[in-house]
């Protein structure tokens, strides 16, 4: 049984890999890697229904480009 924490990432690029990831530790904002980029996440105070049970819902809140 798998009992990582896991949350819901809502709005944001249409082609993210998964929409149900690891939560983040330490620190409340969720990162992905994506395109020579980063798209943050923030936590929400709401809840989705997810074929993994219910997770908190984390919300796109802007994207970051590498250097280079």
């Amino acid at each position: 049984m798998n009992d990582t924490a896991k949350v819901f990432l809502e709005g944001g690029p249409d082609d993210l890999p998964d929409r149900v990831v690891p939560a983040p530790s330490p620190g409340p904002d969720v990162k992905i890697e994506l395109r020579n980029g980063y798209e943050h996440f923030r936590p929400t105070s709401r809840r989705a229904d997810t074929p993994q049970g219910e997770l908190p819902v984390y919300e796109w809140w802007e994207r970051t480009e590498m250097p280079g």
